[in-house]
């Protein structure tokens, strides 16, 4: 089936990963190698990260219940630490790569995001909400899984978007740095890109297109 629309997360995607992030965090503070994804990693639908994502709480109780799962891994880390570590830099490439598909094909956005900071992507200083505000505008449909309830990978988001853009699955290229959020989308019938870097993604994007970024 020929390529109708083109499905993008935002953060780690538009942006730097925030692993990058969360390692410089753990080298600051002693911590394990990836201790950070670890505690996103356990008990991953019903966390303090999986409810804070989905709205079900607010930014000080994610504080307190992801400082309670921290420390039953061994280490002391506040929720409220975290979360500055999400915003990363935007990658002005992939913005074009955005506005050249789009000229061509519907294009979507599907982030797990959390109710606080500024707009879908989650900034913390008004420049940079801007600029997120900027390529949020270019998109025909939104889902954000603060205000949607529901949030990567669970299989619904990626039918709710396909049903804003009209179009099937199989008619869809999905693009995010997580293998776990590729793996539902693929599992509908869509070509699903996982993002390691940003010249992978231009290259990866341009096969699945056949346009040039």
């Amino acid at each position: 089936m020929a390529v109708e629309a083109v499905i993008w997360d935002f953060g780690g995607v538009f942006t730097t990963s925030p692993f990058e992030a969360f390692r410089r965090y753990e080298t600051e503070r002693g911590l394990p190698k990836d201790f950070i994804r670890t505690v996103n990693a356990t008990d991953p639908d019903a966390n303090a990260w999986a409810r804070f994502e989905r709205a079900e709480i607010d930014a000080a109780a994610f504080d307190g219940l992801f400082r309670q799962e921290a420390l039953r891994l061994g280490h002391d880390v506040r929720g409220a630490d975290v979360l500055p570590l999400l915003y990363g830099d935007l990658r002005p490439s992939v913005m074009a790569a955005l506005k050249t598909c789009k000229a061509q094909f519907k294009v979507g956005c599907i982030t797990n995001n959390v109710p606080t900071g500024h707009g879908p992507g989650m900034a913390q200083s008004a420049e940079k909400a801007l600029a997120v505000g900027e390529i949020m505008a270019l998109f025909d449909a939104v889902i954000e899984s603060s205000k949607a309830g529901v949030r990567k990978p669970d299989p619904r988001i990626y039918q709710m978007m396909c049903e804003l853009l009209g179009v099937a699955p199989e008619a869809c290229i999905y693009l995010d740095d997580l293998g776990i959020n590729c793996k539902p989308a693929a599992a509908l019938g869509m070509t699903a890109i996982k993002v390691s870097d940003e010249r992978q993604l231009l290259d990866d994007l341009a096969k699945a297109t056949g346009l040039a970024f």
